[in-house]
């Protein structure tokens, strides 16, 4: 019987006392937990840390500081107080004389010693991107184009005279036809000019005297950069200002790139009473991405170079050939038109590539582009030198599953001509270097660990990193040395950490969390040596008083494959092996995400849930199953073209994991989870139906040709080239399965996974006779919930479906 449960808008109880917790504490507004530090860095002498935190009971942040030794409390800074800059855009002069920053959308300059702020900007415009030059100029980005300041004819330090301006335009690029060029031939033009003598002496004129104003703006000390012209069937999509002010990487796409048909949401509730609709994204393999092309602009003669790409090792040669040929006979097989869809299937000549990163060489004679294959199937770093744009390819990653999104940064070694670079070609995403004389690259780590979150320090020495090396559930920061690749673990405190570096980098912010503590600020000298000082402590005095149930991380052996599925264990307070228990399996979202590790779950509010569902008698187990972050690049890609299957086998592992070894009923099991978890539920109660007792899919995704291109094209390719992908692991084909209780719950405004799966789901049911499920719709809600009363009212029923379907069934 379907029934759609609108949700209705209640007060909430009261935060809970030391001694209880209730759904109610769970589900309110985390500020009650504590608000953590966000966007922290350091002062410009390193004494000071600065950082951000939510206002509790409000959607904006105020700013605060700390010394660094940890001597003071935290303190709360004025709102115009010029500091107040992000760390993001946080950049210091070559020299170390200067330090600028944008704020609001504007530029602010000051003396790396000096109280005096200067306002570079105060425009409508966002300007961002804040950059100094080698010389000390700085620059920025206003309204598409790079502006150039001159610091020193500001007043802002002592300097000789310079040939420079106080602010100018870098360049001046239109994307737009050239108006002075000839015209295609025309016999009604080529008529008038025949006939008309008048006419053609007045645009001689103009011509010339457009011409000659272009050579005084050319050759005057003072004039602007001429208007170069690109075309107007391209469009901008990136742009990066080489260090010594005299070259561009400009980065396009065709313009007007029909990007598919687009989905449609449309609200009831709005304050007017009117119903309301918003487009959203398109739909996978509607439309396959813009290709990209980079462009070198040379600031000294004004001109557009196209760097060529089509060198590229491997760029003629299609990795989906053989797919196409099957895709063909799949598509005539189920009905269509063969040569219709033969057209569809050709194959391009040389594949099409978008310019993930730009990445200049300091002293601008030579830029590293990162470039990614829109089939998802390579990664190419390259250099390009500005003086013949020639392309040098550095290194190729090709994977015949699909490149990782994650763990493809690089940049260059400070002082060198050699760059770094993250690759997942051992299996693991590891650090490598590559001189740009030499053939080879070289691996600087290896391991069966995750490397991320790279920094080169300034002068070239080390590499700093994230990495869980000791542990898959243990994140440390540690550095590598660039001349003998000796790792040195910088902290060896648990958890997980992430880093910041002070700008003379003698000192590390860390931010580290516990799994029952978000993160907190921590400090400490740049070396091995020295313990971290905590700085700051945000969590609640109410959470902390909270008996949480600490789950364990478990090593459940696999049935498929040689390594262990880590996975967090919750047992009740008074658990004992003299009983049967029920149990519950939580999925985890996002599918490339890693849960069960020792740090604050971006799955908080579940956490708490799991500490709830142990007092009422479940255990709980959180997996990482295959598809998961952390583990490496086959985990990852175990799922290729085959969604869900692998998962499920990795849950029926750990159903055999808590029967064998803490006496859970194999009949008094329940599943849920939301967005890949929901999913999940769904493959599981359909593909499984004797697995689970009930499950609960929370913003599933029920069809993949429903999703986004970025995400699902990596995994199953697309709609057109690999039809049998997307039929295997979409749930909407396995509906008849459907034995035991199912609870969907969406949100109506959800622009992640349309709410519109849900609503094909139960269409299916209702088509065929199913009776045992119900929706939950929440009419103001987006992918992640933003009510407090939507959170309360969902998991209220989820756990009545728990505690009358598997606790006692």
């Amino acid at each position: 019987m379907l029934r759609f449960c609108w949700l209705v808008v209640f007060a909430l109880t009261t935060v809970a006392t030391a001694d209880e917790f209730s759904l109610e504490t769970i589900m309110a507004d985390p500020d009650w937990i504590g608000n953590e530090p966000q966007n922290p860095y350091f002062g410009d002498d390193g004494t000071v840390i600065y950082f951000q935190a939510k206002r509790s009971g409000e959607n904006f942040n105020d700013h605060f500081a700390v010394l660094a030794d940890g001597s003071e409390p935290a303190s709360v800074i004025a709102d115009d107080a010029p500091i107040s800059a992000s760390n993001a855009s946080r950049v210091i002069s070559p020299n170390g004389s200067m330090v600028a920053w944008t704020a609001n959308g504007d530029v602010f300059l000051r003396g790396i010693d000096a109280e005096t702020v200067v306002q570079v900007t105060k425009t409508s415009t966002r300007e961002s991107r804040v950059m100094f030059l080698n010389d000390g100029r700085l620059a920025f980005l206003s309204d598409g184009r790079y502006r150039l300041y001159d610091p020193f004819l500001a007043g802002v330090t002592d300097s000789p005279e310079r040939g420079y301006t106080k602010l100018a335009d870098f360049a001046d690029i239109r994307f737009s036809d050239d108006p002075s060029a000839d015209p295609a031939f025309d016999t009604l033009r080529a008529n008038q000019q025949r006939l008309y003598t008048m006419v053609v002496e007045d645009l001689r004129r103009e011509q010339a005297a457009a011409a000659t104003r272009s050579t005084r703006q050319q050759a005057s000390p003072n004039g602007a950069p001429l208007p170069v012209y690109a075309g107007k069937d391209i469009e901008p999509t990136a742009r990066s200002l080489s260090p010594n002010g005299q070259h561009m990487v400009l980065v396009t796409e065709p313009a007007n790139h029909d990007g598919g048909p687009s989905g449609i949401m449309p609200n009831y509730v709005t304050i007017g009473g009117q119903t309301e609709t918003a487009q959203l994204r398109s739909r996978v393999g509607r439309n396959i991405p813009a290709p990209q092309t980079a462009w070198l602009y040379d600031g000294a003669d004004q001109s557009l170079t196209q760097i060529d790409l089509s060198t590229l090792p491997g760029i003629d040669r299609d990795p989906l050939l053989k797919l196409r040929k099957s895709a063909l006979d799949w598509h005539v097989d189920h009905g269509a038109d063969r040569d219709e869809v033969a057209a569809l299937l050709e194959a391009p000549g040389q594949r099409t590539v978008a310019i993930e990163q730009v990445r200049w060489h300091p002293n601008g004679h030579t830029v590293a582009l990162q470039v990614h294959s829109i089939d998802n199937k390579d990664r190419w770093i390259v250099t390009v030198d500005v003086a013949d744009t020639r392309v040098r390819t550095q290194h190729r990653l090709t994977d015949a599953a699909w490149i990782n999104y994650l763990h493809n940064d690089m940049g260059w070694i400070p002082g060198t001509d050699s760059l770094w670079f993250l690759s997942e070609e051992s299996g693991y995403s590891q650090l490598y270097t590559k001189a740009l004389d030499e053939r080879r690259h070289r691996a600087l780590t290896d391991g069966n660990y995750v490397i991320s979150n790279v920094t080169a320090t300034r002068d070239g020495r080390y590499l700093v990193f994230v990495a869980n090396a000791k542990d898959p559930a243990v994140y440390e920061i540690h550095r590598v040395s660039v001349d003998d690749g000796s790792i040195e673990a910088l902290t060896d405190i648990g958890g997980v950490n992430s880093y910041f570096l002070s700008l003379d980098e003698r000192r590390l912010g860390i931010a580290h969390s516990e799994m029952d503590r978000h993160p907190d600020l921590f400090a400490k000298p740049f070396d091995t040596s020295t313990a971290p000082v905590r700085l700051t402590d945000t969590v609640s005095a109410e959470f902390k008083a909270v008996d949480w149930v600490i789950p364990t991380i478990v090593k459940v052996p696999s049935s498929q494959v040689d390594e262990p599925i880590y996975s967090k264990l919750y047992l009740p307070k008074y658990y004992s092996a003299d009983k049967k228990w029920p149990a519950v399996v939580f999925v985890h979202g996002a599918g490339y995400t890693q849960n069960a590790h020792a740090g604050w779950p971006y799955y908080f509010r579940e956490f708490m849930f799991h500490s709830l569902l142990t007092e009422r008698g479940f255990v709980v187990i959180d997996m990482d199953y295959r598809a998961s972050r952390g583990y490496g690049r086959d985990w990852r890609t175990a799922i290729y073209q085959n969604m869900g299957r692998p998962e499920l086998e990795d849950f029926t592992d750990g159903i055999d994991f808590l029967v064998d070894n803490y006496n859970v009923d194999r009949d008094h099991i329940g599943i849920y989870g939301g967005s890949y978890g929901g999913f999940m539920t769904f493959m599981a109660l359909f593909l499984e139906p004797d697995l689970f007792a009930a499950g609960a899919a929370l913003r599933p995704v029920a069809d993949w040709q429903h999703y986004n291109h970025g995400y699902t094209s990596n995994i199953l390719n697309t709609p057109l080239i690999d039809p049998e992908a997307y039929v295997t692991s979409s749930p909407i084909h396995y509906t008849d399965g459907l034995t035991k209780p199912l609870l969907i719950a969406a949100g109506m405004q959800d622009d992640n996974v349309f709410f519109q799966d849900s609503v094909l789901v139960v269409q299916r049911l209702q088509e065929l006779g199913k009776e045992n499920f119900e929706l939950a719709a929440y009419p103001l809600d987006p992918h992640g919930f933003v009510h407090a009363e939507a959170w309360l009212d969902e998991y209220r029923r989820i756990l009545k479906l728990m505690e009358t379907h598997v606790l006692a069934r």
